[in-house]
């Protein structure tokens, strides 16, 4: 098969995340090779992603968006839109944690709602 990378990957066995879906969707994967240009993510099945996600390393403590240029079963390979690291507006375990404490809170206000509704 003909490479067409402009630069080398070296093949890693390093765990990440993808987020999708304006990062309201997430799935954990792991990167088998990489490089400053790209990587190939292996995922745990088949799973509907978009083309275009937020590619975390959290071993390199980089996040990456990343668009999708192939795949092939549970494998594909991204390219990096900026091959530098990139600055995203919380990372990605804060906005996981955030989203959590909100559906939290809506429950809290819901029990609340109940509450009053009885008296």
């Amino acid at each position: 098969m003909l490479d067409r990378r402009k630069s080398c990957r070296g093949r890693v066995f390093y765990g990440g995340r993808i987020a999708f879906n304006g990062r309201q969707s997430t799935m954990d994967c792991l990167v088998r090779n990489f490089s400053h240009g790209g990587a190939r993510v292996e995922f745990g099945g088949t799973p509907l992603i978009t083309d275009e996600v937020d590619l975390t390393i959290d071993r390199k403590g980089l996040v990456f968006r990343a668009r999708m240029i192939w795949r092939r079963g549970d494998h594909a390979g991204f390219v990096f839109r900026n091959p530098r690291q990139v600055a995203t507006p919380m990372p990605l375990d804060w906005a996981l944690r955030l989203r959590a404490s909100e559906r939290a809170s809506r429950e809290l206000l819901q029990q609340v709602d109940r509450w009053r509704s009885a008296y």
